[in-house]
């Protein structure tokens, strides 16, 4: 039987929740200082209709100071152009896309938050509502951890065997990798491809990945039964919303997942794919905060690039609230974005 749990980390300028299934990183939810709460998911608001696309069957909203958001609708239930709507927010924006909205009904004045969407922990724990939630410095290694793999795109299979996940514009693609396996041709094929339906599903909803998955299985004359069964079970806890496809002529099954939260490859890195000055910054004050509780009293001083080092001020502001008057950090351009050094002052 799978167990899971749910471990919450609330840090300096920001707040993670983890969820593990059989001990290892099945969700990852980060919630920083400065997030906008009316483009999170579960957030109601007001909203005014801006504008009315039939042939697209969409309605762009305005939720008020500059937000956006889009409302699809059925032709027989379309919305009057300048109304005022209560909607509930079940899509992020991500990297070029509104966040998506439901209609709930109507409402009155101008656009405004209504409700905040659900804090971190009542999202952990609407997915295993009698787990223990887990705080402190275990509940920080494991989020540390759910990050590093979320970052990683070739990810072991356990049995032996790679899986590579990399999202696209157009879809996230999934090729798997029998590697050093050795045995009966069949078996081990069988074997891979059924690890592969597990650990994609476990690794797409750690990633925060929906859309369009296409995942190119190892071997041929697949036993397509048995893996559309093993689909369903692997992508249960995405539902509803998913939508699996049998095995095709080449050997790849296509799957729809329902998008909801932002991606978290989108919350950590820049449209580059190099880790946001935020990121880093939030990884400067963690390993001051930790060694100001492993060095009490101790000067204690950050060295990083000028950009994080900008990052990192209100975070440090927050630290130096908390531990008191004695972290610094000194900008050096000649530093490398990702080194960031710290020691006693």
């Amino acid at each position: 039987m799978s167990v899971r749990r749910l471990y919450l980390d609330r840090g300096i300028g920001e707040t993670r929740g983890v969820v593990t299934l059989d001990d290892r990183p099945e969700r990852f939810i980060i919630r920083r200082n400065g997030d906008d709460e009316r483009l999170l998911l579960g957030a109601r608001l007001a909203a005014r209709v801006e504008s009315v696309e039939p042939a697209l069957n969409t309605a762009f909203l305005d939720l008020g100071d500059g937000a956006e958001a889009i409302l699809p609708f059925k032709a027989d239930a379309r919305p009057i152009r300048g109304a005022i709507v209560e909607i509930e927010l079940r899509s992020e924006p991500r990297r070029g896309k509104l966040a998506v909205a439901r209609q709930i009904g109507p409402a009155e004045g101008t656009p405004r938050m209504l409700t905040p969407p659900p804090q971190v922990a009542e999202v952990l724990r609407a997915a295993a509502r009698d787990a223990e939630l887990v705080q402190g410095a275990e509940a920080r290694r494991t989020a540390d951890d759910a990050e590093a793999e979320a970052l990683e795109i070739v990810h072991p299979l356990p049995g032996g065997g790679t899986l590579a996940i990399e999202p696209t514009r157009a879809l996230t693609a999934i090729d798997v990798d029998l590697g050093e396996r050795k045995g009966d041709a069949k078996r081990i094929t069988r074997q891979a491809n059924m690890e592969a339906l597990r650990e994609s599903a476990r690794l797409l909803r750690l990633k925060g990945l929906g859309g369009l998955v296409v995942l190119d299985l190892v071997g041929r004359g697949h036993d397509g039964n048995a893996l559309m069964t093993a689909a369903r079970t692997a992508f249960g806890p995405d539902n509803p919303g998913v939508a699996i496809g049998p095995v095709g002529r080449f050997g790849t099954m296509e799957i729809s997942l329902p998008r909801r939260a932002c991606p978290v490859l989108e919350q950590l890195r820049r449209a580059d794919g190099a880790l946001s000055d935020r990121t880093l910054a939030q990884r400067l004050v963690r390993r001051l905060q930790a060694e100001g509780e492993a060095q009490p009293g101790a000067q204690l001083n950050a060295i990083c690039a000028p950009d994080v080092a900008k990052a990192a001020e209100p975070l440090i502001a927050e630290l130096r609230e908390r531990m008191g008057a004695r972290f610094s950090v000194s900008a050096d351009p000649s530093h490398a974005r990702d080194h960031l050094d710290v020691g006693r002052a």
